[in-house]
């Protein structure tokens, strides 16, 4: 493929959204059908079932999405109780580094931002283009600034700006260069009591005795390079230090969003039932009035007099989901969602005669398949001295680009250039300067990378290309030319270092270009990439008020989706850092806050 070929920034214009498509109505219809085949208990069985209780709302899910939207429903009057599937509560949230992206929010206004709802809109549209309706990019932004403040006065939560992470696109109108993301605030987690046992644990654990922010990694990875970094993990590990003379258990990230968020339901006498599966939606003359879940190991029916929102996840968990709705090769072993996300939610919906939309997509990044989990690239793939190569041993991509972009890249062109797996290459100056994953500078890593095909090592290129079976005169001819291109401080090639983006995860003793360094001092070392994601991005089609959608567009009356079992307002893109998090609670609040004016007097 040449560089051209790149997929271009998204500079696309909104226009008004297209009626429902043969693939939304053909999703409903074999849903229908899987429902009979799966032998579910029907309408009037589900009537004869236990009874769980009755609540003004219910919401399935205890993730971002699910609590915000139960959170909301309490403090607007609503009887509500969240029904979760898992043995713990915060779902991918908790596993994240719960990065929120939303625009104008009173966090990142306060820290100076110079945001605007009119460089909000125009952005937003650039990036998502007419794939999603206006109206419903509308609501995330009308919303989500609301959204942020009633959960501050409603929770423990507080948060901060992530300085300089840009927008993902920022030279697009309205983008920002040092962005508009968010992440939460360090959190006393004894403020749960013994609630806090049954937090899900994060994708990765902080180094024990640090209290780590997201935004403190792109200073970690270069602590043993970089006076900053240094300082930057001196400040992490007093922050520690305080925390235990405090006595506290202090968290961060995505442990912080959820146990904040957990404890705002506590406050509000929210029960959260974990341990208790959705089977199935229950409904009433065309309405959806309640939910069969599995209580105790006794299915049962719980009733909802005003509506259900479903905030379960998705379905990247579901290897026949993903074989039926997406790209090859794919399966359940490459993402980092939580592992009960089966798309129980939206199969439940579909069941119900919802639409589906964005089925094929997720929110991809590039992966490294370890042995005991996949590890979701960041800085590794954009550090300088490392460069992206497809089967073919050439260069494919912007290493540096979003990471759902590079992903897209590959599918795109992997049918007639194959590039899954790629390999990321770097050279031992690259390890001698870089924290990669939990390695630190010089430190050999664990040899199950090795053994499992994760990471390979040689003293030469043609070695090292030999190990990964690409052509070993190709392999060479490519980190010639991007030594080259390295020295000279541009990549005409496909662009590496021309957006602001691209530099957050970079090296700024680096010169010319912080993205760009040669590949020169042996041993080299290539690690297997394949298409990871934070979780899928298709679900459950809802309107502006989360209201869920049949394939004619008529609303399911009672029923509401949020997250990601809904499709995502962000459509095929990503607008920045917390893309997934932002609007799953914002459509949250959205769906409790229209529940709650249909009941008003």
């Amino acid at each position: 493929m040449s560089p051209s070929a790149e997929p271009a920034r998204r500079t696309t214009t909104p226009s008004p959204a297209p009626g429902p498509s043969r693939r939304r109505v053909l999703g409903a219809a074999t849903g229908a059908g899987l429902a009979l085949a799966a032998g579910l208990p029907g309408t009037a069985a589900a009537a004869d079932l236990p009874a769980l209780g009755t609540f003004d709302v219910v919401v399935i899910g205890s993730g971002a999405a699910g609590m915000t939207a139960a959170l909301t429903a309490a403090r607007q009057g609503l009887s509500c109780v969240v029904v979760e599937k898992a043995a713990t509560f915060g779902g991918s949230a908790a596993r994240s580094g719960a990065g929120i992206w939303i625009p104008n929010n009173p966090v990142v206004l306060a820290a100076g931002v110079p945001d605007t709802p009119e460089k909000a809109a125009a952005y937003l549209a650039a990036v998502v283009g007419p794939e999603v309706s206006a109206e419903r990019r509308q609501a995330f932004l009308d919303h989500g600034p609301a959204m942020i403040s009633f959960v501050m006065a409603n929770s423990p939560l507080r948060f901060r700006w992530m300085e300089g992470y840009s927008d993902y696109y920022p030279e697009l109108p309205g983008g920002l260069p040092r962005g508009r993301s968010m992440e939460p605030d360090q959190l006393d987690g004894t403020v749960l009591g013994a609630e806090l046992a049954h937090l899900n644990p994060p994708y990765m654990p902080v180094p024990a005795g640090m209290v780590v922010f997201s935004a403190d990694y792109k200073w970690l990875t270069l602590a043993a390079v970089s006076a900053k970094g240094a300082a930057v993990a001196a400040a992490c590990l007093a922050r520690g230090t305080k925390a235990a003379l405090l006595g506290q258990k202090p968290l961060t990230m995505g442990q912080s969003l959820a146990a904040g968020l957990r404890a705002g339901l506590l406050s509000a006498q929210v029960p959260v039932w974990l341990n208790s599966p959705l089977t199935d939606l229950y409904t009433e003359d065309g309405a959806v009035t309640g939910a069969v879940v599995t209580r105790n190991g006794t299915p049962g029916l719980v009733r909802a007099r005003h509506g259900v929102i479903v905030g379960s996840g998705g379905f990247e968990h579901n290897a026949a989901m993903r074989a039926r709705y997406q790209r090859q090769p794919i399966g359940t072993e490459w993402t980092v969602g939580a592992k009960e996300n089966t798309g129980d939610g939206i199969r439940a919906g579909e069941r119900a005669g919802a639409a589906l939309d964005l089925m094929d997509d997720a929110w991809w990044g590039p992966a490294i398949p370890l042995p005991d989990q996949p590890y979701f690239c960041l800085a590794e793939r954009t550090l300088p001295g490392g460069l992206l190569v497809d089967a073919a041993g050439a260069r494919f991509v912007n290493e540096a680009a979003p990471y759902s972009d590079v992903v897209h890249t590959m599918y795109e062109r992997n049918a007639t250039a194959p590039d899954i797996p790629a390999w990321l290459i770097v050279d031992q100056n690259y390890r001698n300067r870089y924290l990669f994953k939990d390695v630190a500078p010089t430190f050999a890593f664990p040899d199950a990378w090795y053994t499992s095909g994760a990471a390979y090592k040689a003293w030469t290129l043609d070695a090292l290309a030999a190990a990964i079976h690409v052509p070993a005169a190709a392999l060479r001819a490519t980190v010639s030319r991007f030594n080259g291109l390295a020295l000279s401080g541009r990549d005409p090639d496909f662009h590496r270092g021309d957006s602001v983006y691209d530099h957050y995860y970079t090296d700024p003793a680096i010169l010319p270009d912080s993205c760009l360094a040669p590949l020169w001092l042996a041993p080299f070392h290539a690690f297997r990439i394949v298409p990871g994601d934070l979780g899928t991005k298709g679900g459950l089609l809802t309107d502006a008020r989360a209201r869920v959608l049949r394939p004619d567009g008529s609303v399911i009356r009672g029923l509401y989706a949020a997250g990601n079992a809904s499709a995502a307002v962000m459509g095929h893109s990503y607008a920045g850092a917390g893309s997934t998090i932002g609007p799953a609670m914002t459509f949250g609040y959205i769906a409790a806050l229209d529940i709650a004016s249909a009941t008003a007097p």
